[in-house]
């Protein structure tokens, strides 16, 4: 007897288990799929540096009464860094804001006229980070070649074109990810019932 085929992205299975699914049934997926986890991880990462960092903050400013600098500067921008890490896995696993108790309600009636909302979603998920990106890429371009950085000269900065970096490259592949999870929900409108 063989082996059950590998689910594929857009099976009802995966929907439901908020991992990023391997998308191994096209290679655009499986590659958005990889670099999404691994946004994602650093992502997390950072979450976790941002914890740490902030206690010892709390910790030097309490007991010891030797603040870190810089700390409310760095949490600043590394909480937007933080979005768009982590937003790309959030489009491929379906795990956007969203009221899911209505969508399993409708799903139940019709799961094509899921597939179409799910689809237009993620179409203007698109569209507003095709926006940001295209925002975000002149700025990215002037901080860089301007060495832009916060902080207080003399005392302590750092150069912010990392950050704005974060922000384009996530707006990038979370545009690509909201186009490949619409095309998923495309085919599910064409599939057989």
């Amino acid at each position: 007897m063989p082996p059950p085929p590998a689910p594929s992205d857009d099976t009802p299975e995966l929907r439901e288990t908020g991992f990023v699914p391997a998308f191994a049934d096209a290679p655009y997926g499986a590659v958005l799929g990889s670099v999404a986890a691994a946004m994602s991880a650093v992502g997390t990462a950072a979450i976790g540096a941002l914890m740490v960092l902030i206690v010892a903050d709390v910790v030097g400013r309490n007991f010891l009464n030797m603040p870190i600098t810089g700390v409310s500067e760095i949490a600043a921008r590394t909480v937007v860094a933080i979005v768009f890490l982590q937003v790309p896995a959030a489009i491929l696993q379906c795990r956007l804001t969203r009221a899911d108790f209505l969508i399993r309600r409708i799903e139940r009636l019709s799961p094509r006229a899921v597939a179409l909302m799910e689809s237009l979603f993620c179409l203007a998920a698109a569209i507003v980070f095709a926006l940001v990106l295209w925002a975000s890429w002149p700025k990215l371009l002037s901080s860089w070649q301007s060495a832009e950085f916060f902080g207080v000269q003399g005392v302590w900065t750092i150069v912010t074109w990392p950050f704005r970096a974060i922000t384009v490259g996530g707006a990038t592949i979370a545009v690509l990810a909201a186009l490949y999870r619409a095309s998923v929900e495309l085919r599910r409108i064409g599939a057989p019932a």
